[in-house]
């Protein structure tokens, strides 16, 4: 009988041990991004914001409280540009990943971007790595987002300005000729008394919401604020200008000449303070329902703005939003005033929140990023992922990067055609119809007021022949 049991037990373990081995083998993942949760996405885009339009990077006047709470939960970097200093070039170049630049000139009003091709199409790959793709708010490089690939857009199209962030959102407030498109799908989602800011949130946090669980989501709102026209809430309004008026300015001058126009010193205006304020408010409901709903540890969020906030003007005087000062200039112009913006990217546990001053990122390098993140995968585009920045195993402080301005509007932002390079401390620019050159050390001159083009020559011309030979390239 004892001998009967032993024969027993080992026919029996010698049965389950090979099951336990091979279903352990057919288990074992094929790739190690294969057990690992994707995260979903957050991109929130702010059309203007110029780079101290926050109370973090040094606004005495506009209070971003919820904006600067996410800056200091996510990797910030302080040397983070657009590609160009206008809203359709700029976004033209975050959503391919590339320098906007098309046989010999950038997009402008009224471009279609419908050329590109599958293999180089951001939102196409993404959707094939599982994700469920969403685009809120301005879009202008066309009819529709879904045109790239988005499954969903609201609120999207060709405009590049609402006609009015204040309900009817499509019909003038102020006299005057309108030559604005209407923005579609407003009137299914708004009513009396709606602020379009707050609306284009509300269809944010119900898509979130009633999102497809199964699926992790990539979400982008593209916020028509805080470009004109300026117009807020009365109560917000009445609160900064008693701010303001009570803000002691001391002697620094309200304008200083720039080019055809003036750039605007103080960040004075009552009403962009306030679409500036309530923008911030948004920012903080949308992060309030990722920690409600429990997204916040797997949710990548990503802040930028499309360029420097509008500080000039040229021939013809205008009402100015902001100022950009310490940074020279704004909207425009290749100037930092212009060009710098802040970038924000947080992701829990795995990002350590921290300042990046020396790396040179651009917003052509944000989906390039997404994309390695979430399958390891590259476009080959003129962006590059900053993933190795973001996990702090790389420092791009000598990258070299170019702009080239060739829509230049010297009515409306006192601007001339210019391009420019920056290679690590150094940044120079050629104003080449009118050949005139400026070369500034961005690191101890970031109010770019020191030219060096006659102490550093040889520079001067090592930097001009990169640019164009980067120029010949198109």
């Amino acid at each position: 009988m004892k001998i009967l049991k032993q024969i027993m037990h080992y026919y029996v373990f010698g049965f389950i041990l090979p099951v336990i081995f091979f279903s352990c083998k057919t288990n074992k993942p094929v790739n190690k991004q294969s057990n690992i949760q994707k995260p979903n996405i957050l991109i929130i885009h702010v059309d203007d914001l110029g780079y101290h339009d926050l109370s973090l990077n040094g606004s005495k006047i506009y209070q971003t409280p919820h904006i600067d709470a996410l800056a200091n939960q996510s990797v910030r970097f302080t040397n983070a540009y657009a590609n160009y200093p206008r809203c359709v070039p700029s976004r033209f170049a975050m959503m391919t990943g590339n320098y906007p630049v098309q046989n010999g000139d950038v997009p402008d009003d009224g471009f279609e971007m419908t050329n590109i091709p599958d293999n180089k199409n951001f939102i196409k790959h993404i959707n094939a790595a599982g994700y469920q793709t969403a685009f809120f708010g301005k879009w202008h490089l066309g009819e529709d987002p879904k045109d790239l690939g988005f499954n969903t857009s609201i609120a999207a199209g060709h405009a590049g300005s609402p006609i009015s962030f204040i309900y009817p959102f499509n019909t003038p407030k102020h006299k005057g000729i309108n030559k604005k498109a209407p923005i579609k799908d407003l009137e299914e989602i708004s009513k009396e008394g709606d602020y379009l800011t707050d609306v284009l949130t509300d269809q944010v946090i119900r898509y979130i919401q009633e999102r497809d669980e199964s699926k992790p989501f990539m979400a982008m709102l593209a916020f028509y604020a805080v470009h004109q026209p300026l117009e807020a809430k009365e109560d917000d309004i009445k609160r900064n200008r008693q701010e303001i008026n009570t803000f002691d300015y001391g002697d620094h001058p309200e304008y200083i000449l720039e080019g055809t126009g003036r750039t605007k010193m103080r960040q004075d205006n009552a009403t962009y303070a306030a679409m500036v304020e309530n923008m911030d408010a948004n920012v903080g409901r949308l992060l309030q329902l990722l920690k409600t709903l429990g997204l916040e540890d797997n949710t990548m969020v990503v802040l930028s703005s499309d360029h420097g906030g509008l500080s000039n003007d040229g021939t013809n005087k205008r009402q100015l939003a902001t100022s950009n000062y310490p940074l020279r200039a704004g909207k425009g112009w290749l100037y930092d005033g212009g060009i710098k913006v802040p970038l924000f990217v947080k992701w829990r546990d795995h990002f350590r929140p921290g300042i990046d001053n020396k790396s040179i990122v651009m917003l052509m390098d944000v989906f390039p990023t997404l994309l390695d993140v979430i399958s390891g995968k590259s476009l080959q585009t003129d962006g590059k992922s900053f993933l190795p920045v973001l996990k702090n195993k790389a420092q791009w402080n000598n990258r070299t990067v170019f702009w080239h301005s060739s829509k230049a509007r010297p009515i409306n932002t006192g601007d001339t055609k210019s391009s420019a390079i920056r290679v690590g401390d150094y940044k120079l620019i050629n104003w080449y119809e009118e050949g005139k050159t400026e070369l500034y050390n961005i690191t101890e001159d970031p109010s770019e007021q020191y030219n060096l083009i006659n102490k550093k020559p040889k520079l001067v011309q090592a930097l001009l022949k990169k640019l164009d030979n980067w120029k010949a390239n198109f």
